[in-house]
């Protein structure tokens, strides 16, 4: 059963708040552990030079001809006829030499800066799903209300740094323009940094005004100091569309980083074979990131990785497999030896939210993290391989994600964490449970989980029996009572409104 720890409930690790659901405080999280390497030097030799020979032998398809025309002025071969463009190792090498190893994002409230790069981790809002679920409303379209409730949950969860690219589509708002009503909700209900969509340079630039109006600034201001982020995703195999270059130029023009995301389904978007899959991966990330440098040396940009497998009997897509987090942890070995700050995702591909569900976002938590994540990407609230957002999902991705936190988190080690005086002060067959040594730290000596339930069975029965999915009903039903929406000023909240009305009026009139 879900407690309610309402009102001076005892405190957790971690200076926990007594009020309310019991959690871990905002945190910027680091890794401080050994990088894991899948890959030894010669394979990862390998990998890189395969990878050139797909840039520079079958090359990229481009759709957008600005895009061909910077790179056709960096020296590349392009074939205007096919609008393929094939690179050699010295333009990816040039553009590594300015990619910087890491950067900040700035949302409208300063004390929620964070880094991307180096050792530290963040996690991110479920983004893009058609549906959403809950266990009292069932299985529906994607709405604005819902929309609007999964922004106030990601901000009243400390666990969550980011918010994605639109938790779920709105369905009932007008696809053109609807970005302008998620972009406002963010803004609104959170004071987090987010992803803004890409698709075109229209909705990047909105995604970017929209920020610096929120900062009091304009978007010059912000071009040093960047306050959204986007993922530009690779349609694989090896084909880059316009609309996603236009984004990428804009986000890039403007110092916004840019996430490059080939979408690398092995046995449909690239040979079932994992290293086939990732020289893929990397050709296409690559080619982006070089992109992004000749758009604007030196402009932020991350190494995505995407790379799963698909079931061979029925052709979906699988997440959370082994096979899905040997690719999180080689992706972040690439990342690495191109000095680049990697996103990653802990996806799965359950149905319903149940042990499926559990273990592969586990098991892609984990690959995650090992291989060294910067941002892990659609981190709460994922379900149905990307097709629905969750609300049990998401308290569920929640308590991993706080467990992982907990994990990644050095131990003191001295001779009080060591107690060799108290184990010598206990007699042979004795207990600690008394000793001074306990009794200083046995509020905060262990995680303490919001969802778990650690009751023997008979008190557990006598409390109503509640499994973890019907404690995480009760727990986001919680969280949206206790929500208590961020500040804005005034002034600020009337030029996003006249900003709103004016580019709702521009687009509905045909302008980009």
């Amino acid at each position: 059963m879900a407690r309610d720890r309402r009102g001076g409930g005892r405190r957790g690790k971690s200076g926990r708040s007594t009020a309310g659901i019991d959690q871990l405080p905002w945190q910027q999280i680091r890794n401080e552990y050994p990088p894991f390497e899948l890959l030894n030097p010669e394979q990862m030799d390998q990998l890189h030079a395969t990878s050139i020979r797909i840039l520079s032998e079958a090359g990229i398809r481009v759709m957008g001809d600005n895009v061909i025309d910077l790179f056709e002025r960096a020296g590349a071969i392009v074939d205007r006829g096919t609008k393929t463009i094939r690179i050699d190792e010295s333009l990816v090498s040039e553009a590594l030499k300015i990619v910087p190893r890491e950067f900040t994002l700035t949302s409208r409230n300063r004390t929620k800066q964070i880094t991307l790069g180096g050792n530290h981790v963040n996690f991110g809002l479920v983004a893009g799903p058609p549906n959403v679920h809950d266990c009292i409303n069932g299985r529906r379209q994607g709405n604005y209300e819902d929309y609007c409730n999964f922004i106030r949950l990601a901000h009243h969860f400390n666990a969550i740094h980011l918010i994605g690219n639109q938790v779920m589509a709105p369905i009932e708002m007008p696809a053109n323009n609807r970005h302008l009503d998620t972009y406002n909700a963010n803004l609104t209900y959170s004071d987090l940094s987010f992803h803004c969509t890409a698709i075109g340079r229209g909705r990047a630039m909105d995604g970017i005004n929209m920020m610096a109006i929120s900062r009091g600034q304009t978007p010059e201001e912000m071009q040093g100091d960047p306050g959204v982020i986007t993922i530009i995703s690779v349609n694989s195999p090896r084909l880059f569309d316009d609309a996603m270059g236009d984004g990428l130029i804009a986000m890039a023009e403007y110092g916004q980083p840019v996430t490059v995301t080939p979408f690398t389904l092995m046995g449909a978007m690239t040979p079932v074979t994992l290293p086939a899959a990732l020289a893929q991966q990397n050709a296409e990330a690559l080619f982006g990131v070089v992109l992004t440098q000749l758009v604007n040396p030196g402009a932020p940009v991350m190494y995505g990785s995407f790379t799963s497998n698909v079931d061979m009997k029925s052709g979906a897509p699988a997440f959370g497999t082994p096979e899905n987090a040997k690719a999180n942890i080689v992706g972040g070995q690439l990342a690495r030896r191109y000095g680049i700050p990697y996103r990653t995702s802990n996806a799965n591909a359950s149905n319903v939210v149940d042990l499926q569900a559990a273990y592969e976002t586990m098991m892609a938590t984990w690959g995650a993290v090992l291989g060294g994540a910067n941002i892990v990407y659609h981190a709460a609230g994922w379900l149905e391989g990307g097709l629905t957002a969750s609300y049990e999902k998401f308290i569920m991705d929640v308590e991993i994600i706080q467990n992982m936190m907990e994990f990644l988190k050095p131990m003191k080690f001295d001779a009080e964490e060591l107690g060799l005086d108290t184990i010598k002060s206990v007699p042979t067959g004795g207990h600690f449970f008394g000793t001074e040594h306990t009794m200083a730290r046995y509020e905060t000596a262990f995680y303490s989980p919001m969802l778990s339930d650690w009751q023997n069975y008979e008190n557990w029965e006598a409390a109503g029996a509640k499994d973890a999915l019907h404690r995480a009903t009760d727990l986001w039903q919680q969280a949206l009572r206790e929500y208590q929406a961020p500040e804005m000023d005034a002034a600020i909240r009337e030029e996003l409104d006249a900003y709103i009305a004016k580019r709702r009026e521009e687009i509905g009139s045909g302008e980009p």
